[in-house]
């Protein structure tokens, strides 16, 4: 199903993430400072706009309230990235995610209540935004340009079900490689007859276009 998510902050970062969440099929709203990035990326943003995050009432008039989950991807203004954050927060946006520079920014951002901070020098903007996309996502890793393996928590309408009664691959394509318990006993290569339970993480390895599918349609 798809999300309404506002993107502030459109370098190397928030680009990454931008461009995934629309590749996801995502509705986003972009906003940026620097006229050339709102430039640049109006032929793929619908709604993109040039203005100040620190200003409340602009983002107000933007109707960022009506967004879902805010990504803070603002360089290195760390006082712009803050008071951006706190903003949204004031403004009642479900989820806040904010990209941080240092431990210093890291934790300020953890004080004033953000639901979840990146640090870009391990987390790619392709690997937030499949986060962001999937509530149960726990890890995603490209291992080529259209290749990709995830970890995702089990679904509760999974538990105790089959592999073969879940038929993973033939409704998605993916295919379900290997199962972490809870007392990270992995199997490998299940067979059809193993059970999902509570707690359960599946590896799922497949295409890109597989893996997108799975995250957006399994019920």
């Amino acid at each position: 199903m798809a999300k309404q998510f506002v993107v502030i902050g459109l370098g190397r970062f928030g680009g990454s993430v931008t461009r995934t969440l629309i590749e996801l099929g995502h509705e986003v709203m972009a906003i940026d400072s620097n006229a050339r990035r709102v430039q640049e990326f109006s032929s793929i943003v619908q709604h993109i706009y040039q203005a100040d995050s620190t200003d409340e009432q602009v983002l107000k008039e933007l109707g960022v309230r009506n967004c879902e989950h805010a990504i803070v991807a603002i360089g290195e203004d760390i006082q712009a990235s803050i008071l951006t954050s706190l903003i949204l927060k004031d403004l009642g946006i479900k989820k806040v995610t904010a990209k941080a520079v240092n431990d210093y920014h890291s934790r300020v951002l953890e004080k004033i209540g953000v639901d979840h901070v990146v640090h870009p020098e391990r987390d790619t903007g392709i690997r937030v935004a499949h986060q962001l996309n999937s509530n149960n996502l726990i890890d995603f890793t490209e291992i080529t340009a259209d290749f990709s393996l995830v970890e995702v928590s089990s679904f509760a309408s999974m538990h105790g079900k089959t592999l073969k009664q879940l038929n993973i691959r033939a409704r998605y394509g993916c295919t379900i490689v290997a199962i972490k318990k809870p007392d990270n006993k992995v199997i490998v290569s299940p067979n059809a007859e193993d059970k999902i339970h509570t707690g359960d993480i599946l590896i799922i390895i497949g295409s890109n276009k597989q893996i997108h599918y799975f995250e957006g349609n399994y019920e």
